[in-house]
């Protein structure tokens, strides 16, 4: 039985050493080298499964979350020693989910508890795979512009619209959607926040192609799509405020998912690309030092911040701060790896360029600028809500 916070360490790192395979202690190369559950589900490797399993098993996937719902029922410290003891191992997230990182904290917060058992433990068990409707075509920073209509009728609500930038759209099972019931309310006041089944008739995907050449980005479409109303979170056209308290967890699992446990490290690779005579590229040797400086930084502020909201102090605009210094600090890496790299960080494609992966996820990274808000509206909220400075 653990009994102190001591112990509790002890027994997780001899538990984590044991459990966890060599192979997924290895960082991961792209989203096809993880695990994201659903129910067409495809382990990549036998590891792959022992792991997930394993730590599913303890309710480690939502270590925090209480155990009636399939969490971990750990402690705020308690969490944090795991988290420091995967981190000390390099291990890979057991499971990457859109349910554990934005719907299952809002479902906690704000669903009932029917919702609550019914959503929360295949969540945990990675049994459907999310997706998040949120921005429109023509609602995109003006988010509560948003048109896609809901109309409830008997007990079941009839969804017509579309969203854009849902990534894994054309996988998911499920998607949290934001969806007027409301037309003539003011635009904030008739928004409604509703789950939907991915396979009921009349919902399509289109996948959607960045520059990058790939991405996991897709258009949704709903024709006349039959949701339960028993899926409705919350009150009738009160989903804004479930839209506002998602998002601060998108933002801070955006600004959070640019920090990769166990990659190497740019001064690593400059070391290796540049080698150890300091007089060998001195500019960028510089702005590989200055990015590592600001890294460490942001890394030191990021845990604050999370210790600051582990302790109720909320984390409302500073989700805004994190996901903008993300942004840039992530662009700014994949620019500097391709300097670094010369003229073969621009290979588009071919085994000797491992299929343009450098210059294609420099590329994608100017994507981070747009999605889980554009940076512009981050800077407008931390300017008003931090800086206190006028409208």
């Amino acid at each position: 039985m653990v009994t102190t916070l001591e112990e509790f360490q002890i027994e997780t790192r001899a538990w984590l050493e044991e459990n966890c395979p060599l192979s997924m202690r290895q960082p991961v190369k792209s989203m096809e080298d993880v695990y994201w559950g659903g129910r067409k589900a495809k382990f990549n490797s036998e590891d792959q499964k022992q792991w997930f399993e394993k730590m599913s098993e303890r309710g480690w996937t939502a270590p925090q979350w209480p155990k009636q719902y399939g969490g971990g029922g750990l402690s705020k410290d308690e969490a944090r020693i795991l988290k420091a003891e995967t981190d000390r191992l390099n291990c890979r997230p057991a499971l990457y989910s859109f349910g554990i990182w934005m719907l299952g904290p809002a479902l906690l917060h704000y669903g009932s508890e029917e919702q609550k058992m019914e959503h929360l433990p295949k969540i945990v068990n990675g049994e459907i795979w999310w997706c998040q409707g949120y921005s429109e075509p023509g609602a995109g920073s003006d988010l509560a512009g948003l048109q896609t209509r809901a109309e409830l009728q008997g007990d079941e609500y009839i969804v017509n619209g579309s969203k854009i930038w849902t990534s894994y759209a054309d996988r998911a099972d499920m998607i949290f959607c934001l969806v007027r019931t409301n037309p003539d309310a003011k635009k904030h006041s008739g928004i409604s926040f509703l789950l939907i089944d991915m396979e009921n008739e009349g919902v399509s995907t289109s996948p959607i192609k960045l520059i990058s050449g790939k991405s996991a980005f897709c258009q949704t479409f709903f024709d006349n799509v039959k949701a339960p109303a028993r899926n409705l979170i919350g009150e009738e056209n009160a989903g804004w405020t479930i839209a506002k308290y998602l998002l601060t967890h998108e933002r801070d699992m955006i600004g959070a998912s640019f920090i990769s446990e166990g990659q190497k490290t740019l001064a690593e690779m400059a070391l290796e690309t540049l080698g150890e005579d300091p007089q060998t590229e001195p500019i960028l040797r510089t702005q590989v030092a200055q990015h590592e400086m600001d890294m460490l930084a942001f890394k030191l502020t990021l845990a604050r911040s999370t210790d600051e909201a582990k302790q109720g102090q909320g984390m409302g605009a500073k989700s805004s701060m994190l996901k903008y210094l993300g942004t840039e600090l992530n662009k700014d890496r994949h620019e500097l790896i391709v300097a670094l790299n010369g003229f073969d960080g621009l290979g588009w494609e071919g085994e000797e360029f491992n299929e343009g992966k450098i210059v294609r996820d420099y590329l994608r990274t100017k994507a981070n600028s747009i999605e889980g808000g554009t940076s512009e509206i981050q800077l407008n909220i931390i300017s008003k809500h931090i800086l206190g400075l006028p409208g």
